[in-house]
């Protein structure tokens, strides 16, 4: 492994009492992908869309990135006349390998919060030790390719941040649609899912999607792994905000978007 510090998955995040005070619950209704996870995330962490440019370039500042000053976005998306959120990103394209040992000082040397870079680092060891299965090579030998692009190490570093700043009690997320279907990547033509993301299935919720091609990014999979998500049904929660939020990826004839919804546990009954 490398100098980085390896975590279980969901080692961060904070365990659920009997009684949750701040639940986070995701519902993936067409899959789940780092950039949706940015979106949602950014809004359940209770900034209001038009302040969003400004926290955004902070975040940027902070990771040591000024130049992408104004190339991340939360913006009013709609699919099928029904409105919500996505996220756009104005990026240089790269053809750059990187593996975890490279990843790492993104993180370590941003002025992100403790528990945002422990959460980062923690979602790309995750994906280095799937990769590393799927490749039959120790984690730290991992090449990261798409995954180590910039735009991956944004949503990771990004997603980490507000859902620190968030800090739920319990985070409830739904089953993850899964299809079949062709992925093209680096590696050429993949099944879907792909195989980092079938590992990381494991011990996961899942269902069938009436669709085809990828519905859950190795990106996606490893942070909600990262965050310590629970998968499962609706809590018994006081809604207090919620988002529906889009990828870049619209699915024909299907439910389309990710719901995020922000809460508080029900207050139990006084004794009589």
């Amino acid at each position: 492994m490398t100098d980085t510090h390896s975590h279980a998955p969901g080692e961060h995040a904070r365990p659920a009492g009997a009684n949750p005070s701040k639940i986070l619950v995701l519902r993936p209704n067409s899959g789940i992908s780092g950039d949706i996870l940015v979106a949602g995330l950014a809004l359940m962490a209770g900034h209001r869309p038009e302040d969003l440019p400004d926290v955004m370039d902070e975040m940027t500042d902070a990771l040591g990135l000024p130049d992408l000053k104004g190339k991340i976005r939360v913006i009013p998306k709609e699919v099928s006349n029904i409105g919500g959120y996505g996220l756009s990103l104005d990026l240089p394209r790269e053809r750059v390998h990187r593996t975890l040992r490279e990843i790492a000082p993104f993180f370590r040397g941003s002025a992100f919060s403790p528990a945002a870079k422990e959460l980062a680092l923690s979602a790309f060891e995750i994906l280095a030790e799937a990769e590393g299965k799927v490749h039959g090579i120790p984690a730290s030998d991992v090449h990261f390719h798409e995954v180590g692009a910039l735009d991956s190490i944004l949503d990771t570093g990004l997603a980490s941040a507000f859902f620190a700043e968030i800090d739920p009690d319990l985070f409830v997320c739904g089953p993850l649609p899964i299809c079949d279907g062709a992925i093209e990547c680096a590696h050429g033509v993949l099944p879907s899912p792909a195989p980092a993301v079938s590992h990381l299935l494991e011990g996961v919720t899942v269902r069938g999607f009436p669709s085809e091609g990828e519905t859950v990014t190795p990106t996606g999979i490893a942070l909600l792994k990262a965050f310590g998500a629970k998968f499962g049904d609706w809590p018994e929660m006081v809604v207090d905000a919620q988002a529906l939020v889009y990828g870049t990826k619209t699915f024909p004839g299907v439910p389309n978007g990710a719901l995020f919804a922000r809460g508080r546990a029900k207050a139990a009954p006084n004794p009589l």
